[in-house]
This record gives structure tokens, C-alpha cells and sequence, in this order.
């Protein structure tokens, strides 16, 4: 299946004005197939304010946000961009994201990230009920980003098409994440910053299969596999060794500065799809961990091992920013990029093994 051009820009509301709203607001805005009508903010001293403003376009754009849920959903628009954190709220915006599909519109959303393959994370009576409103409906929801997402779905999956032979697919990210501004996600999820003896929520067994679980089992799909169950888990905390300066608080020395961690999905216990973070808050720390390229502060990694041997380094880096803030831009960009297929899709969970080619079609700038 060839690229979906809808026949008239499909009317969007983007849900959230944070760090990936905010981007997504400028996204929708510039696409040629998108016309914004509405954004939604959990703020109230944002609300009432240009959406321009909010994602510092320097022009108004002519839509407010707005706190009124009940609002936007009643301007009946096509589909909604989801980019509201997820992370600490999972089964909140799962009912927020069935609703959405339920009252007929279509949902992208950069969470909560096991949506992107919820088979043997949430139990068939949640997997049935999201379907249902689907249905019900007759809309769908696209759950994607960067990581979990297109550098370790779809990029490793078109890698494959020039194997031979497959013994393993590893996919990693390799950052520094001492400019990524997400206080939540920094302290509370991962650690950072805090004794050794107290561990990230997100290293509690079982959390890391649900948050990366989907895709170790999305490549493991594209390549007809069966995994033993349940995926295996890995953590390496290292502690920091000086005092580090970071953007959602201070590492100081002796607490947690480095992590490095894998989800392992195994074939008659053999390591066959493999995802692999190693997540620095000083680019110096644990130097015998793998490392971005030179000159890269951090990047997507995808090595295939077998017949032949294949290795590709996708790094980025914002315009005005580090490759944190472009780390934002490409999650809102594959969501909206992906947004007329999913819409043309059938009503349902889409995943990125669904989707027809999705490019940046009428983004070239002029």
C-alpha cells in the first residue's frame, strides 16, 4: 500500500502543550494534510492563550487552549493528537484515549507506550474493551513515538529486509540525559540523583517488559517469531562518580548517574530481539558502555547480527536545541505524519507493522 493522501486536510485537536506538545502544536500547523481546531491543556493558567504562544511560534495561530475536555471533543474533530504524559498515569489516559475512539475520533498518542503492543502486558478484557470502543466508534488509535517507537520498530524492521539470516536484532538508545527536562521521569522513574539503595519505580520487576515489552514483541512479530514468556529483564545502576549539573535536578556524587538496562526476548532460550538503553547523565560516565558516534550526544543504535552483519547509527539534533529537544520533535512528528493512514485504517489498535509507508510529504520547506 502506497502513502494516504486524505481528499481535504482532516481536522485535529492536539491534547497537551508540554515538552512534545508544544511541537506538535508547530507540527499540525505546518502539515499541508492537517488543519488545527482545537488544543486541550491541563494547565488553567494556560488556558485562554494562543496556541503560537504556547508553542513559541512567534505568531498566533488563531485557536485557544482550553481545560474544557468536554469542549473539544464536541467540535467532532477527526482525530486528536495525544501527547499528554503518560508515564505516571497509565490507565488514566487509557480511558482518556477509549473515550476518544469511542465518541468516534481517531487518537495518534505518544502514550502510554505498551499500547504499541499490549498483548501480554494488559489482560484480553482491556485489549477487548479498547477494541470495542473502537468499534463502536468506527475510529482508531495509533500509539508511537521515537523510542519506545519508529527508531526501534520500523527502522529495524526495514533493516531486516536485507537479511539473509537473522541471529539476533538488537536496538538500543544511547543518551546523555542530563538536558532532558522531564522532573518525573528523571527522579521519580528512573532514579537519578537519589541513594543507590533507592530504585526507580521503573526498575521494579515487570515495568520495564510493560513499557519496552511492545517492542521487543512488535519486531518479533514482523519476523513470525514466538518468544518464551515472560521477557527477561537486565539493570546495571551505576552510581555517579562527581557531581553532575542536570536540567531536572541535581546528580550529585555517590547517587544514581547511569543506568544501563535490556529487555531480552528469547527463542527456546536463546537472545533473538534484544531492546538496550544506556542512559548517562554526564557523556564521561561508565565509558566501558557502548557510546553514541563521535561528535553525537546521543543516538539510536540498530545491529542485527547474522548473514550479513548490519549496524546503523540514527542520531539527531535540534535546530535551536540538543538532541533532547529533537527527541520531542520526531515523537510529535511521527504522530503526525502517521495521522492520515490511521485514519483511513480500520477501526481499531493500529500498530507500526499495520501502517502503509509514512513520510513527510508536503514538509519540504518552501
Amino acid at each position: 500500500m502506497g502513502q494516504v493522501i486524505p481528499e481535504k486536510p482532516l481536522r485535529v485537536v492536539v491534547w497537551s502543550t508540554g515538552t512534545i506538545g508544544r511541537h506538535a502544536i508547530a507540527g499540525v500547523d505546518a502539515h499541508p494534510d492537517l488543519e488545527l481546531v482545537g488544543v486541550w491543556t491541563s494547565t488553567p493558567a494556560k488556558d485562554g492563550k494562543d496556541a503560537g504562544e504556547l508553542a513559541e511560534m512567534g505568531r498566533e495561530l488563531g485557536i485557544r487552549a482550553t481545560t474544557d475536555r468536554d469542549a473539544l471533543l464536541a467540535l467532532a474533530p477527526d482525530a486528536i493528537v495525544h501527547t499528554a504524559m503518560a508515564d505516571d498515569r497509565v490507565f488514566e489516559c487509557i480511558d482518556d484515549l477509549t473515550a476518544f475512539v469511542a465518541a468516534g475520533i481517531n487518537v495518534t498518542s505518544s502514550g502510554p507506550v505498551l499500547l504499541q503492543w499490549p498483548e501480554q502486558i494488559l489482560p484480553p478484557e482491556m485489549i477487548a474493551t479498547i477494541e470495542d470502543a473502537c468499534a463502536r466508534g468506527g475510529a482508531s488509535m495509533h500509539v508511537n513515538g521515537i523510542d519506545p517507537g519508529f527508531a526501534n520498530d520500523v527502522l529495524p524492521l526495514a533493516m531486516t529486509s536485507l537479511s539473509q539470516r537473522i541471529d539476533e536484532v538488537r536496538v538500543f538508545e544511547i543518551a546523555d540525559y542530563s538536558t532532558y527536562y522531564q522532573p518525573v521521569v528523571m527522579n521519580d522513574l528512573f532514579g537519578f540523583g537519589k541513594p543507590m539503595d533507592e530504585v526507580g519505580m521503573i526498575f521494579a520487576p515487570g515495568i520495564l517488559s510493560m513499557a519496552w515489552g511492545s517492542v521487543v514483541r512488535q519486531i518479533a512479530a514482523g519476523l513470525d517469531l514466538t518468544l518464551d514468556e515472560p521477557l527477561t529483564e537486565e539493570v546495571d545502576r551505576r552510581e555517579a562518580e562527581w557531581d553532575v549539573d542536570s536540567v531536572s535536578g541535581a546528580v550529585q556524587q555517590g547517587t544514581m548517574g547511569a543506568v544501563r538496562f535490556q529487555v531480552v526476548g528469547k527463542v527456546d532460550g536463546t537472545p533473538r530481539v534484544v531492546l538496550e538503553h544506556i542512559t548517562r547523565t554526564d557523556p564521561e560516565q561508565v565509558p566501558e558502555w557502548e557510546k553514541p558516534p563521535e561528535g553525537a550526544d546521543g543516538c539510536y543504535r540498530v545491529r542485527i547480527t547474522g548473514e550479513p552483519f548490519m549496524q546503523v547509527d540514527f542520531t539527531h539534533h535540534g535546530e535551536h536545541g540538543d538532541h533532547n529537544v529533537s527527541g520531542m520533535i520526531t515523537t510529535a512528528q511521527r504522530l503526525i505524519n502517521a495521522l492520515p493512514a490511521v485514519v483511513a485504517a480500520e477501526p481499531g489498535i493500529v500498530r507500526a507493522v499495520d501502517l502503509p509507508l509514512v513520510t513527510g510529504r508536503g514538509l519540504v520547506a518552501r
